[in-house]
């Protein structure tokens, strides 16, 4: 008897923990007609183009859609940065950007925002002048928090 409330216990605490687990859901939208969507991290390829599920945080990951004439890290487009983590303090959860520091440069309208937690926050880049853009690294305000648990990210290209 003690065995099976111990294991029952062991079986409920587990699912608790499974539902409970930290995960983050980078979806993306092209509607330029050409182009791949890349996610990536840690120059790994995370994605191209469907829906990439990490389970726990997305730290420091890049995307940008690959017209051909993108370096391996975005470099001479437009690129969206984000790190999706849920807060373990005050401020310290999700935040996404766009950059157009050099090498970056403005290549398609491109944007992003949250789901799943702070809808509507986000930001779009319909020209190389995008007043929400990194144009150097100084521009930290152009930068979109979210301190929300599981958190999820649609990026566009071309919206």
């Amino acid at each position: 008897m003690l065995f099976t409330a111990i294991v029952t216990a062991a079986l409920a605490s587990a699912a608790f923990v499974g539902v409970n687990a930290e995960s983050h859901t980078v979806h993306f939208v092209n509607n330029c007609g050409r182009g791949t969507p890349l996610l990536k991290a840690g120059g790994a390829t995370l994605s191209t183009g469907g829906d990439y599920t990490s389970n726990g945080p997305l730290i420091s990951a890049i995307a940008f859609l690959q017209t051909g004439s993108c370096g391996d890290n975005g470099e001479g487009c437009t690129l969206i940065e984000t790190t999706l983590k849920n807060p373990t303090s005050p401020g310290s959860g999700s935040s996404t950007d766009i950059s157009l520091i050099p090498p970056h440069a403005f290549s398609v309208t491109s944007g992003f925002g949250y789901y799943n937690g702070c809808d509507g926050a986000g930001a779009d880049c319909t020209n190389a002048n995008c007043p929400t853009a990194f144009h150097q690294p100084g521009d930290t305000g152009v930068q979109v928090a979210c301190q929300v648990d599981n958190v999820n990210l649609a990026i566009t290209f071309c919206d």
